[in-house]
C-alpha cells in the first residue's frame, strides 16, 4: 500500500465492493508526551454491518495494532468502542456497527522527537450482510513533529467519543435470576421510555431473549436470560441504553455486582399493567401472599375439597374448643406442608437447571391421574360408599382419633395439590418473586399463602362466636352432602379431559380402570365398616380389607407407566384454535426482526383462569376481528406438558406460571404484559396502544 503524503492525518484508503478503510489520527504533527488518538475509519456500503466488541451470537470484533517508528515510538492501546447497535436476525442478535464509524485507540510517542514519526498499523475485520467477509490492511501514515493541531478528521474522533458509554451515575445489581437493577435520582418511567443491555462477555446472558423492562420512581430493572457465562465473573459488565420519550439514546457503562434477587420479579414494561408488586418490601409481598391465600378459598380448584371441611365444622358445631382447634390445627398444618413441599421442589429443580414453574405436578400424567383417582374417593365418600373419617381405622385398624386428625392434614394437602391452578391470576408474580428470591424468603411467601389458604376454617373453628352461628346439625346435611359430591365429580372430568390432552386415549383407559379399582376399593371398605359396626372384627372384614388395599396397589402400579409414554403432542389442539400459531422462540423473533405485532398466550389445560380468559376475551368476536383487521399473530404456548421452551420464555420475563399474556406492538418497542383475568376491553385497549 503506498504511503500517505507527509503531515496528512489519513492514511491511503483499502477499498472493497462492502466498504473503505483508513488510519486515521486527530492531529496533523506530534510531540513526544502528548498522547496521540489514532483509529480505523471504516466507511460501510449500505446493508453491511461490522462488529463490536462483543459481537453477539455470531460475527467477530475487529483488531486494531499501530507501532511508531522514527522521531518518536509507541504502541496503541485498547479500542475504545462506541456503544453499538443491536442486529436481530431471526433466533440470532449481533451487535454491531453500520455506515460511518471509527474505532478509536490512544498512541503515547516516545522519544526524541527529532523527525517525522511513522505509523503503521494492521487491523482485521469482518463485515457482513448476507454473507461474512473478513477482511484485513496495512496502513501507513506519517506525522511531523511540531505543535499537535485538529486534523480535518479530529471531528471524527469528537464523535466517536460522544458515542462511547459514560459511566452510570446509578448504583447497579444483578441478581442469581439475572434480574439487573439500577438505582438512583433521575430513573422515572417519564425520563425512560425504553432500555436495553448489551452485555461485554460473550455467553453471558441470552442475548436474542427479550429484556422485561420495569421503570419506577428512582429504580429501572431488566429482566436477562442467564446462559453459560453468567456467573463465571465476579460481576457482570456491559453497556445499559437508555431511550428517552424524543427518542435520544444514552449509552451508560456498567458493572453490576450479584446480589440476592428482588422480592418479586419485574414487569415488561414502565406501561405495563399495576399487577406486580416489584420492588415493594418484604411485608408486602407477605401480605399480598396471604391476600391471595384467602381468595383461594373461593376458587373453584379448591371449592370441590372445601366442601369437606365445611361439612366437618358443621358437625363440630357442639364439639369443644380443644376439638375443634385440634382439627383446624391439622387441617392448616397439611396447608402449609404442602405450599412448603411444592416451593422446596420448584426451587430445588430450578437450581438444578430445570425450567420448572409454579403448577409443574400437573405437567405430570402421573399426578393429574393419582389426584383424579382421589378426588372419586372423595366423591364416593360423600354419597355415602363409605366413611371417610374411618377409612384409615378401617383399612389399617388404627384409633379413629388420630386417622381424623390424619384426615384433616390430608385434606390441607389435597386443597393444595388442587389449588395451584388456580393461584396464578392473584399470586402468579408473588409466587415468580418467591422462586426468585432467597430460599428463606421463598420459603416465607409460600408459608403466609398456606396461611392464608387456611386461615378461614381455623377462624371459624378458633372463635367460640363464630361456631356458635354454624347451622345445626340435621338430616338436611346428608343431602346437601351428597349433593356436592357432583361438583367433585365435575372435576374428575376435567383432569380426565387434560390427561386426554396430555398423554391420549392409552392413559384415559388406564385412568378408567384405575376409577373402576378406586370404586372396588371404596366399595369394600364401606362393607368392612359396615360390618365391623354390626359383627365387630371377623374374618370377612379382614378379606374386605386385604382385597381393597390389593385393588389400590394395582391402580398404584400403572402410575409409572403413564409418565414413560411421554405425552403424544395432543395437547397441541389448544395452541392451534382461534387461528393461532404454535408458540416459537425462533419464529417469535423474526416476527419482532420484521416489526409485525404479535400476541403471545401461554396457557395449559389444567389452567381454569386460562380457559375462561380464551372463553371470555380471546374468542371473542371483538378481540377474533381486532387481530385480523390489525394484522396481528396470535401465537399461542401450550404448557399443558412440560415445555423447556416455555418455561424459559415465562422465567425470562419474571413469571413463574400461567396465564401470560403479552402483547409486542408494530415495530421494535417493547412488549406489554397484560393482567392474568382478561376481558375483551382489556385485549382492545392493549392492541389499540
Amino acid at each position: 500500500m503506498p504511503p500517505a503524503h507527509a503531515g496528512a492525518a489519513e492514511s491511503a484508503a483499502l477499498t472493497t465492493p462492502r466498504d473503505s478503510a483508513t488510519l486515521v489520527t486527530d492531529t496533523d504533527r506530534y510531540r513526544p508526551g502528548m498522547p496521540l488518538h489514532v483509529g480505523l475509519h471504516l466507511r460501510l456500503q449500505p446493508g453491511w454491518h461490522t462488529y463490536w466488541l462483543n459481537p453477539g451470537d455470531a460475527g467477530e470484533a475487529p483488531t486494531l495494532n499501530v507501532a511508531a517508528e522514527g522521531g518518536a515510538t509507541g504502541r496503541s492501546g485498547a479500542i475504545a468502542w462506541p456503544t453499538p447497535r443491536r442486529i436481530s436476525d431471526g433466533p440470532l442478535m449481533s451487535y454491531a456497527y453500520i455506515g460511518d464509524v471509527l474505532l478509536p485507540a490512544v498512541l503515547q510517542p516516545a522519544g526524541a522527537g527529532d523527525g517525522p514519526m511513522v505509523l503503521r498499523a494492521t487491523a482485521e475485520w469482518l463485515v457482513c450482510a448476507s454473507v461474512c467477509v473478513p477482511e484485513k490492511g496495512s496502513f501507513t501514515l506519517t506525522l511531523p513533529v511540531g505543535d499537535p493541531a485538529p486534523s480535518d478528521q479530529a471531528p471524527l474522533f469528537a464523535r466517536a467519543a460522544a458515542a462511547r458509554p459514560v459511566p452510570s451515575p446509578f448504583a447497579a445489581t444483578i441478581a442469581p435470576d439475572g434480574v439487573l437493577t439500577l438505582t438512583g435520582q433521575g430513573l422515572t418511567p417519564d425520563a425512560v421510555r425504553d432500555a436495553w443491555f448489551l452485555p461485554q462477555t460473550e455467553g453471558a446472558i441470552d442475548q436474542d431473549a427479550a429484556q422485561a423492562l420495569s421503570v419506577q420512581e428512582g429504580r429501572l430493572t431488566l429482566a436477562l436470560k442467564p446462559a453459560d457465562s453468567f456467573r463465571k465473573a465476579p460481576t457482570l459488565d456491559g453497556i445499559v441504553v437508555l431511550k428517552d420519550p424524543a427518542g435520544e439514546e444514552r449509552g451508560l457503562a456498567v458493572s453490576a455486582g450479584f446480589a440476592p434477587a428482588a422480592a418479586v420479579s419485574p414487569t415488561v414494561s414502565s406501561t405495563a399493567p399495576a399487577d406486580t408488586a416489584a420492588g415493594q418490601g418484604t411485608a408486602h409481598i407477605l401480605l399480598l401472599a396471604f391476600a391471595g391465600g384467602l381468595i383461594l378459598n373461593l376458587m373453584p380448584c379448591v371449592f370441590p375439597v372445601l366442601v369437606m371441611k365445611a361439612m366437618a365444622l358443621t358437625r363440630l358445631a357442639g364439639s369443644g374448643a380443644s376439638v375443634r382447634l385440634a382439627g383446624a390445627g391439622s387441617y392448616a398444618a397439611g396447608v402449609i406442608g404442602a405450599f412448603v413441599l411444592l416451593g422446596g421442589v420448584t426451587l430445588t429443580l430450578r437450581a438444578a437447571g430445570a425450567a420448572a414453574g409454579w403448577g409443574f405436578q400437573f405437567q405430570s400424567a402421573a399426578f393429574v391421574t393419582a389426584v383424579c383417582w382421589l378426588l372419586f374417593a372423595v366423591a364416593l365418600n360423600l354419597l355415602g360408599v363409605f366413611g371417610m373419617g374411618n377409612a384409615v381405622a378401617a383399612l389399617g385398624g388404627g384409633p379413629v382419633s388420630r386417622a381424623g386428625y390424619l384426615g384433616d392434614a390430608m385434606t390441607g394437602l389435597l386443597a393444595v395439590l388442587v389449588a395451584t391452578p388456580c393461584t396464578a391470576p392473584f399470586m402468579g408474580v408473588a409466587v415468580a418473586g418467591a422462586l426468585a428470591a432467597s430460599p428463606v424468603l421463598a420459603m416465607a411467601v409460600f408459608v403466609a399463602m398456606g396461611a392464608g389458604l387456611a386461615a378461614p376454617y381455623v377462624l371459624l373453628a378458633g372463635v367460640p362466636g363464630l361456631a356458635r352461628h354454624l347451622p345445626r346439625p340435621g338430616a338436611w346435611m346428608d343431602v346437601l352432602r351428597q349433593a356436592l359430591a357432583f361438583p367433585v365429580l365435575g372435576t374428575c372430568v376435567w383432569l380426565a379431559w387434560v390427561l386426554a390432552l396430555q398423554q391420549g386415549a392409552g392413559a384415559v383407559a388406564a385412568l378408567g380402570s384405575g376409577l373402576v379399582l378406586v370404586g372396588l376399593a371404596a366399595w369394600l371398605t364401606g362393607l368392612a365398616q359396615g360390618m365391623t359396626m354390626r359383627d365387630g372384627p371377623a374374618r370377612r372384614v379382614r378379606l374386605c380389607r386385604a382385597v381393597a388395599l390389593a385393588a389400590l396397589a394395582v391402580a398404584l402400579a400403572l402410575l409409572p407407566g403413564l409418565n414413560r409414554a411421554g405425552p403424544v403432542g395432543a395437547a397441541q389442539g389448544l395452541a392451534v384454535t382461534d387461528g393461532a400459531e404454535p408458540f416459537s422462540a425462533a419464529h417469535l423473533a423474526a416476527l419482532r426482526a420484521q416489526g409485525r405485532p404479535v400476541f403471545v398466550d401461554m396457557t395449559a389445560a389444567w389452567c381454569i383462569s386460562c380457559l375462561v380468559n380464551e372463553r371470555v376475551a380471546l374468542s371473542s368476536t371483538p378481540v377474533q376481528e381486532a387481530f385480523r383487521t390489525r394484522q396481528v399473530v396470535y401465537m399461542k404456548g401450550d404448557w399443558t406438558n412440560r415445555d423447556t421452551a416455555i418455561g424459559a420464555f415465562l422465567q425470562a420475563h419474571g413469571r413463574a406460571g400461567v396465564p401470560f399474556y403479552i402483547y409486542f406492538p408494530p415495530g421494535h418497542g417493547p412488549g406489554r404484559a397484560l393482567p392474568q383475568i382478561l376481558t375483551t376491553g382489556l385485549v382492545l385497549d392493549a392492541l389499540k396502544s
